[in-house]
């Protein structure tokens, strides 16, 4: 199935589901091969490599964080070129008081969402799809 680019079909598709466990952000100058492997994400800043891993995988290796989160995904096949996909979503969570953190991969969406929050933030993402 082609990428969606229009906002309307995006919205009426994205079909939010909850992965099961905790996610966490840390930040590490020289992550190893094996955190790598596992990382669900990784991005190099300046500053540091930024891994998003499961919070176990933190909590076994030592690695400090300050940010444990749900993992949403919207299924729906988005096109990187979408204009306002990430909008709506963050305009619909801010307004429930919840903040988003969001990674765009090829194929979808991923919201990582306090897990505090995380059913809250699932029913206002189901609300969104028209």
């Amino acid at each position: 199935m082609p990428a969606i680019s229009n906002l309307q079909q995006l919205l009426q598709q994205m079909q939010p589901v909850l992965k099961p466990g905790k996610y966490v952000f840390v930040n590490l100058q020289q992550p190893n091969n094996e955190l790598l492997n596992i990382a669900i994400s990784s991005f190099k800043e300046t500053e540091a490599t930024t891994l998003i891993l499961e919070q176990s995988v933190a909590d076994t290796n030592g690695l400090k964080y300050d940010y444990v989160a749900a993992w949403i995904t919207l299924t729906v096949h988005s096109s990187l070129a979408a204009v306002g996909l990430t909008a709506a979503v963050a305009n619909a969570l801010a307004g429930a008081g919840i903040s988003c953190n969001v990674v765009a991969a090829y194929y979808h969406d991923h919201l990582f969402v306090p897990a505090t929050d995380a059913e809250k933030a699932l029913n206002v993402l189901k609300a969104l799809v028209k």
